[in-house]
Order: C-alpha cells, then structure tokens, then sequence
C-alpha cells in the first residue's frame, strides 16, 4: 500500500482508527512525561546491525533496491526516543513503509566508538552527531543514494507527519521543493475552520515591530509560531504553558504569538517589513507550535520545531536565560555539561545561573 503524500496519509488514519480512537492515540503522542528515562531503550530488532560505516551501509541498501539510509541519532534515556520506538516503530504501516525504503542505523550521540559518515569521513560518533547539529533527539537524517542528506528531523513527530517526511524523501519531492513548502500543500487541503489561538498574559500585543538591527534590545526574544484548531498549540497551552515554573521564566523574554497563515504585519528582528504567513515561510516553519528564541540583537539562537513537554522547553528557557549558548552553540552538549556540575554539587552561583537546569532531553 502506498500513499501519495501527507494528506492521504492522515486520512488514512482517521478512517482507520475511527474518531474516538484517533483523539486518544494524538492526545497521547503530545502529552507524556519527557524526564529521561529509568530503564534503557532498547532498538527494535529490524534496525540494521552496522559496523558504522555509513559509506558501505549507503551502498548495500542501494544495491538492496532501497532509497538509501536514514541515521537514528538518539540517547538511551530520551522520553522523546523511546515516543518515536513505541508508537511510530510499531506503526504496521510507518514500519512497513520504512524498511522498504530505508536502512535505519542508530547513533549513540555520546558514544566515543568511530563512525565512517557516508563521505569517508572518521570521527567519533558524539562529534558526528555535533557536527549535523542534532541539538534535539531524536534526530534522523536521510541520506540519498549519492550520499547527500535528503532531510533532517530534529526531535519526535507524530506518525502521519513521520510518514509524511519519509514519503517527502522516498518519493523524491525533496530534489523539487522543500519540506515545509510539501508540508504545506498538505495542511492546506486538511486544514480546519479557522480558530481563535490561545493567548497568555505575557504575550506581546501587536503592532509588532521586532526590529533589532537599529538598537539591541535589553530581553531576549520568543515567537510562538502556531495556528487555529491546532491540538497540539492547545497541549502546550495547557500544559508546559500553564506551569509556574514555566510562566515564571517568560517575564525574562520579549513574547510574541503569530499565526503561521495569517498576514499579520510584522517587522523581523533583523528590520524586514513582512507578515507572519510570509515570516514562516522564509525561516521555513513547517510544524504547529514551533518556538523560535532569538538574541538581543535579531540573531536566532535556538528553536523548538517539534513536540515539546515541560522538562525540554524548561532547560531551553534556561539555555537561553543563562546565555549558555555563547559559550556552546549545541544545545544538548550544554545541558549535559550543565548536568555534571549540578551532580557534582554547584555552587550557588550556577544555581542562580542556571535554576532547575538538571536534564539534558
């Protein structure tokens, strides 16, 4: 069975699972505890077993027929890992889909073993995983059959959009538009009723003129980037968003909300007049919500472009508070680094620095 692209996809599933069900499984892919985990995750058993040399992985699948390889870059402990093994890797369909089209092979991003990348290049798999910036896991990249990266992933998705991005690389849409532009064709097609978005107290209200080219501004910047009848803008909300230790952490941000599709005028942090549709489109916004954090002076630090529960949205709140990405542009590298010196009791200064920051998902 195939499908031609996200749209029918998600039909598929709604026909498939039936209204009831569907509202349970989605609320489930959205709202979980992220604290890394107690007991390991384990792969699941048709993931391939390499020697970690990606060049020679890359040319067995093609001689196997596939499309190429996707690279699985996880952590053993990531609430957000094991999402993706137990709903999207038990998919009957996702998994069918996936092993006809790819080879997965898994990197450990803070293993020291060496990997071969699949340009012949040798380093260690911790630097590789640095090297694609794979500052959220779970992160995939998809690697074409002459050994260029197709797509990225960064961090978990909800199937019909998993399955949408493998279909946007197996069915080589990726040589003819970007992912956000295939995603969008979708969206619109299944888009609902416009919907009211829903506000907080420390949202900004417009006009909104975010220019900082002209003269820094004394706050770091957020813009949530969502749309109306969106479920998982609501988990958010009411969710990481309704909690103090959340809330708190905002009064130290300049707060914006925009509607993705709407043609809300806007100034940008680096001075450019446009509106928030054209906005999204340009930083290439293809997921509701994403939180796009920038720096007094324009310059985009960091971005959530994927499900997001408290304990991630809280360190990178912290990341961004504490400056933390001046000394390390990765984010993952920071919050582990930032762990061990809480384990090996900081003192009152970093905790200052750096309140609550103990996890590294």
């Amino acid at each position: 069975m195939t499908y031609p692209g996200p749209v029918t996809f998600l039909l598929f599933l709604l026909l498939s699972a039936g209204s009831a069900t569907w509202a349970a499984i989605e609320e489930d892919n959205f709202r979980f505890d992220d604290t890394p985990l107690e007991k390991l995750i384990e792969y699941p058993d048709w993931f391939k077993s390499s020697f970690l040399a990606l060049d020679e992985d890359l040319e067995e699948a093609i001689d196997a027929g596939k499309f190429g390889i996707a690279v699985y870059f996880g952590q053993k402990r990531c609430a957000y890992c094991k999402k993706l093994m137990d709903v999207n890797f038990q998919t009957p369909d996702i998994v069918k889909y996936t092993r006809e089209h790819f080879d997965v092979i898994p990197i450990d991003i803070w293993s020291p073993e060496e990997v071969t990348t699949p340009d012949g290049r040798t380093l260690s798999q911790r630097d590789y995983a640095i090297s694609l910036n794979t500052n959220f896991t779970p992160s995939l990249v998809f690697y074409d059959e002459e050994g260029q990266i197709a797509l990225r992933l960064r961090g978990y998705y909800p199937p019909y959009q998993f399955r949408a991005a493998l279909e946007y690389v197996a069915g080589g849409h990726y040589q003819r538009e970007t992912f956000p532009t295939y995603m969008a064709r979708g969206d619109s097609t299944l888009r609902f009723e416009e919907g009211d978005l829903v506000e907080q107290p420390f949202f900004e209200k417009p006009p909104f003129n975010l220019d900082r080219t002209r003269m820094p501004s004394t706050l770091p910047l957020v813009v949530f980037f969502e749309q109306g009848n969106c479920h998982a803008c609501d988990v958010l909300h009411t969710d990481p968003l309704a909690r103090e230790q959340i809330r708190r952490r905002f009064a130290s941000f300049e707060n914006v909300q925009l509607d993705m599709w709407s043609d809300t005028p806007l100034i940008t942090p680096q001075g450019k007049a446009t509106t928030a549709r054209e906005w999204a489109r340009d930083l290439g916004i293809f997921y509701a919500p994403s939180i796009l954090f920038f720096d007094e002076y324009g310059r985009e630090i960091v971005r959530l472009d994927s499900v997001t529960q408290f304990f991630r949205l809280r360190n990178v709140l912290n990341y961004v508070m504490s400056k933390g990405y001046l000394n390390e542009r990765n984010y993952l590298v920071w919050s582990a680094r930032t762990r061990r010196l809480l384990e090996q009791g900081p003192g009152e200064m970093l905790q200052r620095m750096v309140p609550g920051a103990n996890q590294s998902q």
